[in-house]
């Protein structure tokens, strides 16, 4: 038999890319994206989610410098940049170096101090579709700094820090769900997490399911002003339902029971806000439940539910992924679907029998594109390990 042609890894051309560029050999660190199964919006709000981190991932090679500056080389965009270390108010650009800029400051801020370095990233997660590539270079850039720096931190340290650079100097006021898959994902398994206190539990997924992620290919923006919109919103509902339950804290500690016997006390608009967080807390419990149990139809609905609610309630749902939904559940072999994600566009999550995968993809891409005159993309993806450093040759 011939020999097969060996294929290059994406962290050994990463790491050629980083050796013609700054010569020398770097340490290449890597975190995955995540797909959310169910538990959308409630992160921000105390509540519970089911993550998985996936094989897409983003790459930091990094080597130290002898000054105090970052030198950033985007692969992607084909960019770069350069981030002083001692800068005492830097300021936001709402461009890719935001997020470079708000991990380091995070990590000086926290208290630790960190040496100049050459950096190169690279990702193969698209931006944009709601698989938490923002968090992935957070997480993946936040663990090379502190190691190659010599001072690394625990995970959720990790996990916390990276959320706070999206909140204060990113602009986004995401939940810690996205960091927290990425640092802690683990294969073939899904992550129950509280996240209020941070306890989580690993979730083995059914062997007979894949999931299978739909990109509607409409990107959606997370520093935008309806997502943050819809934490304000959900914030006001807790004022208002405070006044009839003072040890309430977030909507997490709020019953459908309760929030439902107040309805008048709230304006229509902050009612559906609140009746989707508090819904889909309970759902995911119920999703939980009923995958451990082995009970795939109640799965289905619970994603169909979360789906509609999302769409309705929380409206954060577009045609392009309704559409999407819409198909791939009418799909045989399609345990259920839902948009996962912050929404706005993006992607959806759909579990699928095995035997049934490749019609799944063939048929939902075909129908989609005779809808909406849009290619999408369609990945299958196992559940994946967490953030780690990987040995790459040059």
């Amino acid at each position: 038999m011939p020999e097969q042609p060996h294929q290059e890894t994406t962290e050994s051309r990463l790491a050629k890319t980083f050796l013609a560029r700054f010569g020398s050999k770097p340490r290449i660190f890597r975190a995955p994206g995540r797909v959310n199964l169910i538990g959308e919006h409630t992160d921000y709000n105390d509540g519970f989610v089911l993550p998985a981190a996936i094989e897409l991932s983003t790459y930091t090679a990094i080597a130290l410098r002898k000054d105090q500056h970052l030198h950033v080389f985007s692969e992607n965009l084909q960019e770069t940049a350069e981030i002083d270390l001692t800068e005492t108010n830097p300021q936001r650009e709402d461009r890719w170096p935001d997020y470079v800029r708000g991990v380091a400051l995070m990590i000086q801020k926290s208290g630790v101090p960190l040496d100049g370095a050459d950096i190169a990233i690279y990702s193969d997660i698209p931006s944009g579709a709601g698989l938490s590539s923002s968090a992935a270079l957070e997480v993946s850039l936040a663990s090379a700094l502190l190691a190659t720096s010599g001072r690394p931190l625990e995970l959720v340290e990790i996990a916390k820090l990276c959320q706070r650079a999206e909140n204060e100097f990113v602009g986004a006021r995401v939940g810690i769900m996205d960091q927290f898959a990425s640092c802690f994902g683990s294969a073939g398994q899904a992550i129950l997490l509280d996240c209020r206190t941070l306890e989580f539990q690993l979730l083995s997924l059914p062997a007979n399911l894949e999931m299978v992620i739909c990109n509607t290919m409409v990107k959606h923006e997370h520093s935008g002003g309806k997502y943050n919109d819809r934490r304000t919103q959900c914030e006001e509902g807790v004022a208002v339902l405070k006044r009839f339950f003072p040890a309430i804290k977030a909507l997490r500690d709020v019953t459908l029971q309760q929030l439902h016997s107040h309805r008048a006390d709230l304006a229509d608009l902050i009612f559906r806000r609140c009746d989707h967080v508090v819904s889909d807390n309970e759902r995911v419990l119920r999703f939980v439940n009923a995958l451990q149990t082995g009970d795939l139809a109640t799965v289905g609905r619970c994603m169909s539910e979360s789906h509609a609610s999302l769409k309705y309630n929380y409206e954060v749902s577009c045609t392009e992924l309704d559409v999407m939904v819409e198909i791939a559940t009418r799909r045989e072999g399609v345990i259920g679907s839902r948009m996962t994600g912050g929404g706005f566009g993006g992607c959806t999550i759909s579990l699928v029998e095995t035997a049934a995968v490749e019609q799944f993809k063939r048929s939902v891409a075909k129908e989609y594109k005779a809808t909406t005159q849009i290619d999408a993309d369609i990945y299958l993806s196992k559940a994946g390990a967490g953030v780690a450093e990987i040995k790459a040759s040059v």
